[in-house]
């Protein structure tokens, strides 16, 4: 065999195996994205349900206004933040999207302990459906961020390994590493609980 055949066969494997590093990191890429979606869906659901709900305690909640306009409030710092993929771009755009998340979800929790000292909401129907509907959402919700998790740690690693590592930075691929959801502050201390 000539030498010319033996350098283009090891050209061709060459070039056939960065066409397979490549098309992986597209294909996880692609896969981090779709989970994204998912959480957005979720969190559009969230955010469309929470309206519903304090109409649904207002007459009921005479005397804690202050809890339903911290809702309202956190509702709508959420509404003001894009939640495009250029958020996964950008560490502090994720942090701040995800602290105006946690903000909402402590504020709902706080709503749902005060919900519980008006026995006569809890008896409405309505009020009990949005509950569930909300509590199944927020269920939603974490198992989406876990499965985020997971697929952007299959990502990055895959980003991070020899030879794809090499590649990304001699060729310039514009493979960014993802950010991962963090647990709550405080999530860690156990809740007091007083009698």
């Amino acid at each position: 065999m000539e030498p010319i055949w033996i350098v283009l066969i090891i050209l061709v494997v060459i070039a056939a195996g960065v066409v397979f590093i490549y098309n992986g990191l597209v294909q996880r890429r692609n896969v981090v994205d779709e989970a994204w979606n998912q959480i957005s869906v979720q969190l559009k659901r969230r955010h469309d349900l929470i309206p519903n709900l304090v109409n649904a305690v207002k007459g009921y909640m005479d005397f804690e206004q202050e809890t339903l306009t911290k809702v309202v409030e956190a509702r709508s710092k959420v509404g003001q933040m894009t939640v495009g993929a250029d958020v996964l771009n950008d560490p502090g755009k994720f942090a701040q999207f995800q602290a105006a998340q946690d903000e909402l979800s402590g504020a709902l929790s706080r709503l749902m302990v005060v919900v519980e000292r008006y026995p006569e909401l809890k008896a409405v129907a309505n009020f009990t459906d949005l509950q569930h509907q909300l509590e199944g959402t927020e269920n939603r919700i974490t198992v989406e961020r876990q499965r985020f998790n997971e697929v952007a740690k299959s990502y990055n690693t895959m980003l991070k390994q020899v030879p794809r590592a090499w590649f990304v930075k001699l060729l310039g691929w514009n493979f960014q590493e993802k950010p991962y959801f963090q647990a709550q502050q405080g999530a860690a201390e156990a809740p007091k609980v007083q009698f």
